[in-house]
């Protein structure tokens, strides 16, 4: 049984619509890209959302349409993709770590106060997995300290804080779209906000820093006249990628349908193993479960964490580690960060294994995977 360990869930609907998108003859952005992101903030509750190449593209942007640079700190969690910290160094700014709570993964927001200086002006929270951060605390703290909240919502998409989405709580939310997203578009991304004049930056910046009547500038009423009003990037989304979400986007309820119940097959399995953490979830939020991270007690067992991803291996399941930690990276050491710093996302990573989980599983699969953990676990305590 081959297993890999993330699948992207794509069938004829997806095929129809980016046909349909081909023979219009329109593939940057254009109407498909305009829709998606009218119907994605819809979903989210939110005013504004501007499509992007990516989750990256949308964290650069929204530090840099809050006009944070050199001299600034921003403050974000050590266990995250590595792309969080880089876009904070892309603006000039210094990225400042503040450890996880070691029950959640999320940053610890009880420990956020001591990390804040004069320099703040932002945080990124991560929604690591898809479980939501302590919003309310993380927004009074912003308000009362005066600085802004840009939520890394990566793995977000479909979760819930207590019963608001996510995408329209902070001042900007930034998502990823990328094939093994819970909504995929091969790569995209998107910036929500409720801020008229921060979409409109993000839009300008998005695409070479010309000005708002260079969008239409291919259409029956657009004119071949632009100006570029700020040094830009190239980050847009294209008609070829909003073609792929409009269709997930319909989708979604039904992906995370099968998500839920996987989550809930594991939940069950491995809630009571001695050795074994399941990932932390609350009836207060709504969980996306993007991943499945398993902890495992690897002192007590006889293999080592490498081993224990070779043998799943062998018998045909994927799996990945989420996340090496930001402060473990060649380069953040050089920048004098230590991982010693951080000794819960340190000790998270050293136990942390991703298990297959998307909808195209079937229940048979889920079964062997469960199966084949336990074995292998009971099979190599000390």
């Amino acid at each position: 049984m081959k297993i890999p360990y993330a699948l992207p869930y794509i069938d004829d609907q997806e095929i129809a619509e980016l046909i349909s998108t081909l023979k219009s003859n329109w593939l940057s952005r254009g109407p498909k890209t305009a829709e998606f992101e009218s119907k994605f903030a819809d979903y989210v509750d939110s005013e504004y959302a501007v499509g992007l190449n990516s989750c990256t593209a949308g964290l650069h942007l929204a530090q840099l349409a809050l006009g944070i640079g050199p001299g600034d700190e921003v403050i974000t969690t050590p266990y995250t993709f590595v792309a969080t910290a880089n876009t904070i160094l892309h603006t000039g700014a210094k990225p400042v770590f503040c450890d996880i709570d070691p029950i959640t993964m999320n940053i610890d927001h009880t420990k956020l106060e001591k990390h804040i200086t004069a320099n703040t002006k932002a945080i990124i929270p991560v929604h690591f997995a898809g479980l939501p951060c302590e919003m309310d605390t993380i927004m009074d703290m912003a308000k009362s300290n005066n600085f802004k909240v840009i939520e890394d919502a990566a793995h977000a998409v479909y979760t819930r804080y207590k019963k608001e989405p996510i995408g329209c709580i902070g001042d900007m939310t930034c998502f990823s779209f990328y094939t093994t997203k819970n909504l995929a578009t091969g790569e995209g991304g998107m910036v929500t906000t409720k801020d008229e004049e921060l979409a409109d930056r993000l839009r300008v910046m998005s695409l070479h820093g010309m000005d708002r009547n260079a969008w239409n500038r291919y259409t029956e009423k657009g004119s071949w006249f632009y100006e570029v009003i700020y040094p830009g990037y190239k980050y847009n989304m294209t008609d070829i990628q909003a073609a792929l979400g409009l269709v997930q986007l319909t989708k979604l309820e039904e992906m995370q349908s099968l998500r839920n119940k996987y989550s809930e097959m594991y939940q069950k399995a491995f809630s009571n193993q001695e050795l074994i953490t399941t990932p932390f979830d609350s009836s207060e939020h709504t969980h996306a479960w993007h991943l499945y991270v398993l902890r495992i007690d690897f002192e007590k067992l006889f293999i080592t964490r490498s081993e224990f991803i070779e043998i799943l291996k062998d018998k045909g399941i994927g799996t990945s580690v989420h996340f090496i930690p930001v402060p473990k990276h060649p380069y953040y050491k050089k920048l004098g960060y230590s991982i010693e710093d951080y000794p819960n996302a340190s000790k998270a990573y050293e136990e942390a294994v991703s298990i297959p989980l998307y909808p195209s599983l079937s229940e048979e699969q889920v079964n062997y995977i469960i199966e084949m953990i336990l074995t292998t676990v009971n099979n190599s305590k000390r």
